[in-house]
């Protein structure tokens, strides 16, 4: 007789696991017909919410280097170096080129198709992710993102954090749900063929449950094809470090944190991949809170969870 365990009772469809909501793993594996790995890359991109256009700074919690890419290398330099940790680590045969840092339609089109066209070509690459803001996908950066479409599979990354106007004032993200949602808009119908992942930051000063539910049914009511959860990292160095210093601002407790990130995967739709559930911050840089280092013990505590609760992602997709 076969034994109950979380894996043999899922009742979820995209899985082949205990996850009751879909991996990006299973994603890939699903479309790739095996395990893929994403390598972070800097193109040396800025951003109109650093350089002055729109803001100076970036928002409260942004560092100098999102990627952990380092300076001065190539696209093709940085490739191989992530190449070669994912092949001893998983094995992996096939690779995702992710131009993360900062804001990578922001420039000329003809210097994102240079750009785009580089990483595409990288051995061994099956499709490009390009992280953006949706006010920056002007019609010269569409067309340069359609471009590339037809070379290689595409992703598109946008981060959102929130749908809180006032919380996006607050950590100076510099444009608003609106200006996203008109984006958003002209990216899918610009760039048919695009995968688009949404962000969201779990955690943001001054925002509830009540706030982050939201954020989440806005977002599925947008269809998107990937989502990623984030929880808000204090990092030395930031503006958000300074608040957390002054005791005004008291990051999200670890259970508190895994009950909300399941309340979202229930709204998310069914079919949606899931980016991550959690994100990373270097050890020497991250301030607070330390808890979220253990990774793998976070994302347990959500399986438990929705095994707990006998819900999985999707299940309250478009009712609540």
């Amino acid at each position: 007789m076969k034994k109950n365990t979380q894996r043999t009772t899922n009742p979820y469809k995209y899985s082949d696991s205990n996850k009751r909501y879909q991996t990006f793993d299973y994603w890939l594996r699903s479309i790739f017909g095996e395990k893929c790995a994403k390598i972070s890359l800097d193109a040396g991109f800025t951003c109109p919410n650093i350089d002055g256009t729109k803001a100076h700074g970036g928002c409260v919690y942004c560092s100098a280097g999102s990627s952990g890419a380092e300076s001065g290398e190539t696209l093709a330099e940085q490739y191989e170096r992530g190449r070669e940790v994912m092949v001893r680590k998983w094995g992996c045969r096939k690779f995702i080129p992710y131009l993360q840092a900062h804001t990578n339609t922001y420039a000329p089109p003809e210097v994102l198709s240079r750009v785009y066209d580089e990483a595409a070509a990288l051995d061994g690459a099956v499709m490009l992710a390009i992280a953006t803001r949706a006010d920056c996908l002007s019609d010269g950066a569409v067309s340069a993102l359609a471009k590339v479409a037809e070379k290689i599979p595409l992703s598109v990354e946008l981060g959102l954090q929130t749908t809180n106007d006032a919380t996006a004032r607050l950590i100076n993200r510099a444009h608003t749900f609106e200006e996203f949602i008109e984006g958003y808009g002209r990216l899918r119908d610009g760039v048919p063929s695009a995968k688009i992942a949404v962000h969201l930051i779990n955690g943001l000063p001054g925002e509830t449950r009540v706030d982050m539910l939201k954020s989440a049914a806005d977002v599925a009511a947008l269809g998107p094809d990937i989502v990623k959860l984030h929880l808000l990292h204090v990092i030395k160095g930031t503006p958000l470090a300074a608040m957390w210093e002054r005791g005004e601002y008291v990051p999200m407790e670890q259970e508190e944190y895994v009950s909300v990130v399941c309340d979202q995967l229930e709204l998310f739709p069914p079919e949606c991949a899931i980016g991550r559930i959690t994100g990373d911050a270097r050890a020497d840089e991250l301030l607070a809170p330390l808890w979220c280092r253990r990774k793998t013990a976070v994302a347990n505590d959500v399986d438990k969870e929705l095994f707990r609760r006998g819900t999985y992602q999707g299940i309250y997709y478009g009712k609540k």
